[in-house]
């Protein structure tokens, strides 16, 4: 071991990357307790499954059954898979569960993920959201005109609702329902037809987030594009109306999330919605917790999440409960093993 080392430098060589993340942390809640609380994963127990049938390494939503109180039946997606996965919340664990097939497009005999970035419940389902965008594809390998087909057919996988009875058991696709009207939504709107099918870095659409309010309004929250003013936009358009059709054309709420920054998840609690809140670009960024009453476009800040290491994707966020600190939400991460479950409290206004 080197000798030249100061003091904090030797004991992050000291432990692995992740004991010295936990250090971090502890430094950074000691520094400022408001907005820093508990940050330490949760343990997976079995596999969360990813597209090589090993740990998913692509989480990237979950929602439950139930808004209070612990045992907890959640669904879980990662948005490399054309499945979702059944897990039990405990406080203090995840233990997963079966998977429950959501589609089977394929292209060429290759199946397509439903590049799954969202699920919310209400009333006895659970709703899984596609990103309803153009394929990412960071090194351009895809060419516009040659692989035209197959760029088609993975925004069409993608361009679903998929609505789950929550009392599905196994892997049967049993009582499943799968809708695209959403997309005709979307193209409708004036202010996102032209991003409609653009890859994300060209400000194309994308969406990474869901919620359902009580009055049957799904919101769909947008990762781009971000409009001129940099609001982030939220898409509403009543649940019912996306199986039972047509669901016509909605007005888009435009919200102030911070320069850069769109919709990365959506969370009902309570009477309104939870935003996290990040860097619409690839990269690292400050992500952010907003409270937003889901009907105008005012939103509060709750916490920036600071305290995480910027390479880190927080992508799905999940309320726990409330308590005199504040409120506890449960962060999964893109890129870390299952997710990386981790509590964080954040201060309530």
């Amino acid at each position: 071991m080197r000798n030249d080392l100061k003091p904090v430098e030797l004991m992050v060589t000291s432990y692995s990357r992740a004991a010295a993340v936990c250090l971090l942390l502890i430094l950074a809640c000691a520094a400022d307790p408001g907005h820093c609380r508990e940050e330490q994963a949760w343990p997976v127990k079995k596999t969360l499954v990813g597209k090589d049938g090993g740990k998913s390494k692509d989480v990237s939503g979950i929602a439950c059954s139930t808004a209070t109180g612990f045992p907890r039946s959640c669904l879980v997606i990662d948005d490399d898979m054309q499945a979702a996965q059944l897990v039990t919340l405990h406080d203090g664990e995840l233990i997963a569960g079966k998977t429950i097939d959501l589609i089977d497009n394929t292209f060429e005999g290759r199946p397509l993920e439903l590049d799954g970035e969202g699920v919310a419940f209400a009333n006895g389902f659970y709703y899984v959201i596609g990103s309803h965008g153009h394929p990412r594809d960071k090194k351009h390998k895809l060419d516009p005109k040659k692989h035209a087909d197959e760029i088609k057919a993975r925004i069409s996988a993608s361009s679903q609702v998929v609505r789950v009875p929550a009392s599905t058991e196994g892997t049967s696709a049993d009582g499943i329902e799968r809708t695209d009207e959403l997309r005709n939504v979307l193209a409708s709107s004036p202010i996102l037809a032209a991003s409609m099918d653009k890859r994300l870095e060209e400000n194309g659409l994308t969406i990474e987030g869901i919620a359902i309010k009580s009055d049957g309004t799904l919101l769909a929250g947008l990762r781009g594009p971000i409009l001129g003013d940099e609001r982030a936009v939220v898409v509403p358009v009543a649940v019912e109306s996306l199986f039972s059709g047509p669901p016509g054309a909605a007005e888009p709420f435009r919200l102030s999330l911070g320069k850069g920054r769109g919709v990365r998840d959506l969370a009902r609690f309570g009477d309104g919605i939870l935003i996290l809140a990040g860097p619409m670009a690839d990269g690292p960024g400050v992500y952010a917790i907003f409270s937003w009453d889901g009907a105008s476009e005012n939103v509060t800040l709750l916490a920036e999440l600071t305290s995480f290491d910027a390479e880190r994707k927080p992508e799905a966020l999940l309320p726990l409960d409330k308590s005199p600190a504040g409120l506890r939400v449960l962060i999964l991460f893109d890129g870390d093993k299952e997710g990386a479950p981790t509590p964080v409290t954040v201060p309530l206004p």
